[in-house]
């Protein structure tokens, strides 16, 4: 890096505009959409797609709901070409969607374009030329007027084969590239230039797409430029103004969204950004974004890990796992303040089962429901050691139908994360569960139950005597234990006592169904207390309830016993 004073680069030129309005602005309705993966994402890839991948690919923006789709530069290879008339002669094009096609401002190349277009239901044929200091001082040699004459022969060539061009409903679009690093009102006289040449009007616009081709500013700055340029047209009811970022400095999406508050009524993107060097905008996030927001987005994104699965079967692109609303982990917590929150956020939707009928979403951490999207709430929380009590209850709760008391959480959770943090890894659903059943299910040791006859002994009163007879193995020697209590939890706790075993008291008790049917087990949850105020948790599991709550006294039993 060059050391200060730094004179290699330059400040961005500010624009000359006051009193701007696009801060104040909202957007409360989706822009016009157009996807340009056929053709600007497809040159970006190391290996482009063959005709049989684009024309799959066209299928899915279709199914998505894209009413506008670049599929390609056919004047530039056969394979374009070939692409384009497929679509065409195999009637693949829905009656309602526009293809759109790109073309440099060259007599040879604009008629080879037209001739791709032939039987076309509807088209928007895309002209474009260089316009910034850059390309007209390093590509080109030449002058402002010489760039802007370009353009106009350019749009009157279009012009003719238009008015000559049968069958087809044609749409114009004109693109003064660079429009990011153009002297803003040399970008208004070429494309006022190219709008009279086309003699565009509010009944028939045209559009003229400002292309931030390379991001050299802040997203404020795009707005500027794009409320400036609507402010000062002569007729702005003529034309439709469009956006096209890239995201070189990693603000494609804000330059989008401000640029709409700033006045542009159409978009133009990607499925997941993919473009030339840091990518086009991605067009899943701002609809998403606009989602979130309560706005219809007009695209369906209802199933996006099948649009994701596609997508980088086809591209042989990966979607990164922390990529907004699509990636892995984007609706994955493993922080333990992130977790409880979440699945504090989660038990109070959980009885709500119809869709439309669902109150406003208000769980902490998460944008959006995982499921509008197709995503599932399995890996909305992962456990390693930096997770929480509420994390692991929850897994264990989701996974395995476990529905732990909350005051044993931070036990439970305490005992996932050691063994964590032991590993020095994340930890997979069956391996929390695997040391739950180890801790709490499978510990036998000193006591073991083996078998109980539990049965009702007696009335008293209102109340009911329950005798408890047990076979247990304690320290290692096979015993029979016998008691009485107002319920088989007392009564084997009285037997205990009788043994001279009972060294706690019994603190909390509870129990609940795993899953529905008939055939279901039961889970049972004990605390017991030791002498020095101590707390330990058991769990039990059986298709006997009553069992299950004997399991889990042994259980909690034995932990507190090891205690000692």
């Amino acid at each position: 890096m060059q050391r200060p004073p730094i004179t290699k680069y330059q400040p961005y030129q500010q624009i000359p505009l006051s009193n701007r309005c696009w801060p104040d602005q909202i957007i409360d309705k989706a822009p016009i959409w157009c996807s340009v993966d056929l053709r600007d994402g497809n040159q970006a890839l190391a290996i482009p797609m063959n005709v049989e991948e684009k024309l799959e690919y066209f299928k899915l923006l279709t199914q998505i709901g894209f009413k506008q789709i670049e599929v390609g530069f056919p004047s530039a290879s056969d394979t374009e070409y070939e692409f384009t008339r497929r679509l065409i002669e195999e009637n693949c094009i829905p009656d309602d969607v526009y293809i759109q096609v790109l073309v440099q401002a060259r007599e040879h190349l604009i008629r080879k374009t037209f001739e791709s277009l032939q039987g076309a239901p509807r088209a928007i044929v895309h002209l474009y030329n260089s316009t910034s200091p850059i390309q007209r001082k390093v590509t080109f040699g030449l002058t402002r007027e010489e760039i802007k004459d370009i353009a106009i022969q350019g749009t009157a060539l279009v012009k003719e084969l238009t008015e000559k061009h049968e069958g087809t409903e044609i749409l114009f679009q004109y693109s003064p590239e660079s429009f990011s690093d153009t002297e803003i009102e040399y970008s208004l006289e070429v494309c006022e230039a190219v709008l009279h040449t086309w003699e565009a009007t509010p009944e028939h616009p045209i559009i003229l797409n400002l292309p931030a081709t390379v991001e050299v500013a802040p997203p404020n700055v795009h707005a500027d430029q794009i409320e400036w340029f609507c402010r000062n047209m002569k007729s702005r009811q003529a034309a439709i103004i469009s956006l096209h970022t890239h995201n070189d400095q990693g603000c494609g999406t804000a330059a989008t969204m401000l640029g709409l508050m700033a006045g542009a009524d159409r978009v133009e993107g990607t499925l997941f950004g993919n473009g030339e060097r840091t990518g086009n905008l991605d067009i899943v996030t701002v609809a998403l974004n606009l989602y979130a927001q309560g706005v219809n987005p007009d695209l369906d994104f209802s199933d996006l890990p099948a649009v994701r699965s596609i997508y980088e079967r086809i591209t042989r692109m990966e979607v990164p796992e922390r990529h907004p609303y699509a990636g892995d982990l984007v609706f994955t917590a493993f922080s333990g303040s992130h977790q409880d929150a979440i699945k504090k956020g989660m038990d109070r939707r959980s009885g709500y089962t119809n869709q439309q009928a669902q109150p406003l979403w208000e769980v902490p951490y998460l944008l959006i429901d995982p499921r509008d999207i197709g995503r599932n709430y399995k890996a909305i929380i992962r456990i390693n050691s930096q997770s929480g009590k509420g994390g692991v209850a929850y897994v264990l709760a989701e996974e395995y139908g476990l529905e732990l008391p909350k005051t044993m959480h931070p036990e439970v959770g305490e005992i996932i994360n050691q063994h964590a943090d032991a590993l020095q890894r994340e930890l997979t659903p069956q391996e929390i569960y695997g040391a739950f059943q180890r801790i709490y299910l499978e510990n036998n040791t000193p006591l073991e139950l083996v078998s109980e006859d539990v049965h009702r002994a007696s009335e008293r009163g209102e109340r009911a005597e329950y005798r408890c007879v047990a076979e247990v193995v304690y320290q290692n020697e096979p015993l029979t234990i016998e008691g009485t209590g107002n319920g088989p939890i007392n009564a084997f706790v009285h037997a205990l006592e009788k043994a001279g075993w009972k060294n706690f008291h019994l603190t909390d008790f509870r129990q609940h169904a795993i899953g529905g049917g008939s055939a279901t087990d039961s889970a049972a949850y004990v605390q017991l207390t030791n002498e020095n105020g101590r707390a330990f948790y058991g769990c039990g599991i059986d298709s006997n309830i009553e069992t299950a709550g004997l399991k889990a006294l042994v259980s909690a039993y034995n932990r507190l016993q090891l205690q000692e």
